[in-house]
């Protein structure tokens, strides 16, 4: 059995700038689709495409997947943490103090009515490692920033904090390859979009 390979990619820029969007269903901005376009043309190998149901990262799957004639399947599993109060608010609209207790400790600090960093990562990895067992060759998952983050944690064996360190620009893409067992799940790249 040879390699497989899966490619994480996040939406592109989204109408109306950096926010805290978890459960906001915010659509991509026009540099948004160009910014997921160029992506995506490095990756002309993909046979399956899995994606969020987020329109930003939905829209854009569903796009891809009539150009290249393959289904896509949406999965709430690779949605972004849902924020609670801070949806839809830009970092400077959050009181610096709390801002800054929730850097200082993502996974311990959990935004007023947010989901709690546990959940949110038991659901990821959940989707995960479904989609490990699903067998898949070369698949897409367009998906967000939190999500990437908790993914590549998993992968890498990092701290469960230590993912916020990890940066995850718009459109970036993120290729891992899967050897067959017994192997493990590795790091073949990690890159922003062309500008």
């Amino acid at each position: 059995m040879s390699d497989r390979f899966i490619v994480l990619m996040r939406h592109g820029e989204v109408a109306g700038g950096p926010r805290f969007r978890g459960a906001c269903d915010d659509a991509l901005s026009a540099a948004g689709w160009a910014q997921l376009r160029r992506a995506a043309t490095r990756e002309p190998a993909i046979g399956h495409i899995v994606s969020s149901p987020a329109r930003r990262c939905a829209d854009f799957a569903r796009a891809l997947a009539a150009e290249r004639g393959l289904s896509v399947d949406l999965s709430a599993a690779f949605s972004e943490r849902r924020f609670g109060d801070w949806e839809g608010l830009a970092a400077d609209q959050i009181p610096a103090a709390e801002l800054t207790r929730f850097w200082d400790d993502p996974v311990g600090y959990t935004p007023p009515g947010a989901e709690p960093f546990a959940a949110f990562r038991q659901r990821v990895l959940d989707g995960w490692q479904a989609l490990l067992a699903a067998g898949a060759a070369h698949t897409l998952v367009l998906t967000h920033g939190g999500t990437l983050r908790v993914i590549l944690a998993q992968v890498l064996g990092m701290g469960d904090g230590s993912g916020i360190q990890v940066e995850v620009p718009p459109a970036c893409v993120t290729r891992l390859r899967l050897p067959a067992p017994p192997g493990r799940p590795s790091l073949v790249s990690h890159a922003a979009s062309a500008s």
